[in-house]
């Protein structure tokens, strides 16, 4: 996973590119493949929760996602994402 999170007048624009293949239920049957896909990705700083959003199968693999929260440079951006079998990715990254 990749995490950019700039900062500009108080507002905090972030891009954030995950790398999963997100199969859905309808592409696992025609591959042939266990349907997994990415069902939350949560952004905090500090204890904050400053983006929440919940995935279904119809998204993209690599999916990116973009969000703006305000924020100040030199904090902290954690994001994790969550997939169907439960695995986890976080990755953290200071705000510029």
């Amino acid at each position: 996973m990749k995490v950019k999170a700039k900062e500009k007048d108080g507002i905090v624009k972030v891009k954030v590119l995950a790398k999963h293949q997100n199969i859905g239920p309808e592409e696992g049957e025609k591959k042939k493949k266990e349907a997994n896909f990415i069902t939350s990705v949560i952004a905090k700083v500090g204890d904050a929760i400053v983006f929440e959003m919940n995935g279904s199968g119809f998204m993209s693999a690599n999916p990116l996602y973009k969000f703006k929260f305000k924020g100040k440079k030199g904090d902290e951006l954690e994001v994790t994402w969550t997939d169907l079998k439960g695995e986890t990715e976080t990755k953290k990254a200071k705000i510029k």
